[in-house]
């Protein structure tokens, strides 16, 4: 019997040539498991996160959240012998991921034809806005490119007004979660097969995969029903929205008709469940405006919006305070989870980020690990995959092939 390893992937070996968001999103999840994540970086000044605010000291806190746990290879891309190096490390590895524009790392000489010829075993996966086929694929893109493109951001908004794009990546983390899981199902094939893979993941595929009742809403129907914009209330159910409390926004969620009977249960107007203009959902719906108005007018009677969450949890109606990032940061049940998480970094000093979101039994504790300084690892990762002396690297670092910041 061997030492346990220290997480899931603990063993696999990837290349990781991404940057932003989306691809170090897959390569952050693979590295929380164990996987040994090799961040090839473009010479001089690698991923561009490393610009990306909050920066202190030339360090910037929102790299470190994306590539804790990832070593730093930062080689000249557009020098043939940087490209010769790193082909040399394709054989020893398991994985490639990518997110650079459809066909970029093909012209570099390092597409899934010539990985593959190296490396049969290899499963390469490219991430991208929109797709590496199809007349969008070569577009310049974005997360909320791939949203608009998907009827997401139409969705967003009051129903007149115009739309809204919401502060946070919801795409990029998305594709880079659905990567992850292909990556793994791919190394899953591996084993049982010895084949490898080349997977194209896009933001708007992943987007459009979200579109949970538009679609089908509007096809099965002939085109009768269509999902629109609706503010700040579910265009389909009702009590189904976002309610002014005294303190805070409250969403109230009552999708079903016993969850309707319980709201009017805990508002104390229990004779509403009776009243036969609100019997089905579609007439709630219809009545938007009058239930609306009923339940923010009982929360305007409370004696505060913690007495009113109590009410209505009490009566087990889905509800939540419309919390600020910092209210969430602060909050104890994410603190006791580990969703959010404090880090120390050797130059930020200690700061909160969000934590490992995968929980297994076998594996309980997150992994340990700093986020790299650019070109921190060249030496070593050179040195134990392809047998490179100390005084090589800092050979290749003098001619440009390899890069490395001054810390």
């Amino acid at each position: 019997m061997g030492d346990k390893p220290r997480h899931l992937l603990d063993g696999y070996k990837v290349l990781d040539f991404t940057h932003f968001v989306a691809g170090p999103t897959t390569t952050r999840l693979m590295a929380g498991m164990g996987a040994e994540i090799i961040k090839v970086e473009m010479a001089p000044h690698g991923d561009h996160a490393r610009a990306f605010d909050y920066i202190r000291d030339g360090r910037s806190a929102f790299f470190v959240q994306q590539n804790r746990g990832k070593e730093s290879l930062c080689v000249d891309l557009r020098n043939p012998e940087g490209i010769d190096l790193v082909k040399r490390i394709v054989p020893k590895v398991d994985v490639v991921v990518e997110n650079f524009a459809p066909g970029v790392i093909g012209n570099m000489g390092l597409g899934y034809e010539v990985l593959k010829a190296i490396n049969p075993g290899i499963v390469m996966c490219s991430i991208s806005a929109l797709g590496q086929t199809g007349p969008l694929a070569h577009d310049a893109g974005f997360d909320f490119i791939g949203q608009a493109y998907a009827g997401i951001t139409a969705l967003i908004g009051e129903e007149a007004g115009p739309p809204y794009m919401p502060m946070v990546a919801i795409g990029d983390v998305s594709a880079g979660a659905h990567a992850m899981g292909a990556i793994a199902c791919a190394l899953l094939h591996r084993e049982r097969t010895g084949e490898g893979q080349y997977i194209d993941v896009s933001l708007l595929d992943t987007y459009f995969h979200c579109q949970t009742i538009g679609v089908q809403l509007h096809s099965a129907s002939k085109g009768a029903r269509e999902m629109k914009a609706s503010g700040l209330h579910h265009s389909l159910a009702c009590p189904a929205g976002v309610f002014k409390g005294q303190k805070w926004w409250i969403i109230i969620l009552a999708m079903t008709d016993k969850q309707w009977i319980s709201v009017c249960e805990a508002i104390g107007r229990p004779e509403l469940s009776k009243d036969s203009r609100y019997a089905r959902a579609r007439d709630r719906a219809q009545r938007r405006l009058e239930i609306v108005r009923v339940i923010e007018d009982w929360l305007a009677a409370m004696p505060n919006d913690e007495a009113s969450l109590e009410a209505l949890r009490g009566n087990r109606v889905p509800v939540a305070p419309v919390l600020s990032v910092r209210e969430a940061m602060e909050h104890p049940h994410l603190i006791a989870r580990g969703t959010v998480r404090t880090i120390t970094d050797p130059i930020l000093g200690e700061f909160k980020i969000p934590g490992f979101p995968l929980r297994f039994s076998g594996f309980p504790e997150e992994i340990e690990f700093d986020a790299p300084m650019l070109g921190e690892h060249n030496a070593a990762v050179l040195e134990k995959y392809l047998g490179f002396s100390a005084s090589h690297v800092a050979e290749l670092e003098s001619a440009g092939v390899l890069h490395r910041a001054p810390h």
